[in-house]
């Protein structure tokens, strides 16, 4: 292998990793894509004994998304359907090709009566200016 990939990514926590235990909507950590041309989240799931997690992408030009909007799917690369974790240790993701500088997921938890343990990932990636730090 010839080409390093890691001097154009910058990950950063998108949901912190935690056991879910009640149906409820699960913020995540609001993302700045300042100075990147790319967003991917991976979203995962540990354990799993019950439940469904449907991810929920907003987007939003205020610092704390006060203007939080639910991403259009013409904004997505992929589905939140197709990035539902209901399986123990899998991993899926959804990219994100909107124009808006700030990103959140949400995981909305649905059918929870002991739950799962899942967390995210947001790889930042085409810097403007490289290499990613």
């Amino acid at each position: 292998m010839q080409f390093d990939s890691a001097s154009g990514l910058t990950p950063r926590v998108a949901l912190n990793t935690a056991a879910i235990t009640t149906n409820t909507t699960t913020n995540g950590v609001i993302i700045d894509t300042q100075g990147y041309n790319a967003l991917t989240l991976i979203l995962t799931m540990g354990a799993r004994t019950d439940g469904t997690f449907t991810p929920n992408v907003q987007h939003g030009d205020d610092p704390a998304l006060a203007d939080a909007a639910t991403v259009d799917a013409t904004d997505l690369v992929g589905t939140p359907a197709l990035a539902v974790l209901n399986t123990a240790n899998s991993v899926k993701k959804i990219g994100y090709v909107g124009n808006k500088r700030y990103v959140r997921l949400q995981q909305v938890s649905t059918s929870v009566t002991s739950g799962a343990t899942v967390g995210a990932t947001a790889i930042l990636g085409r810097p403007s200016v490289g290499p990613a730090a």
